[in-house]
């Protein structure tokens, strides 16, 4: 009478398989750090950075759109936009493209300062 040995599954290939699936999903997983809605090229300054909070109220500025909330929205009703903002005292990040013609930098300056909203941070990259 010949005696059986046990079979029993190798288990090396299966937490290979695993380990390989992991790696794949922290790899494509995409973090979102912030809700922009254009492309912009910001100039380059040495100035100290700050710190952006939820609550802050982001305007993209770039030759051809301009974005508030993460929304595109046409120049004529930045205005109208920002008469919405009920708290005065939010601070404004505006992130204006270097190419950005002048005057539509002074359009979307003209509406924060009718609405009273003078807490203006501009945003450039780091040198």
């Amino acid at each position: 009478m010949t005696k059986r040995e046990t079979i029993s599954p190798d288990l090396t290939p299966l937490i290979d398989v695993l380990f390989i699936l992991l790696i794949f999903f922290l790899v494509t997983t995409v973090f979102k750090k912030e809700q922009l809605a254009l492309k912009l090229n910001l100039p380059k300054s040495s100035a100290k950075m700050i710190e952006i909070e939820k609550q802050d109220i982001t305007i993209e500025l770039s030759q051809n759109k301009v974005a508030i909330f993460g929304k595109t929205v046409p120049i004529e009703q930045i205005e109208t936009k920002l008469k919405s903002i009920k708290d005065k005292q939010l601070e404004i990040i505006l992130k204006i493209d270097e190419s950005t013609n002048y005057k539509r930098v002074v359009k979307v300056l003209d509406g924060l300062k009718n609405n009273d909203l003078n807490n203006i941070n501009l945003v450039t990259n780091k040198r």
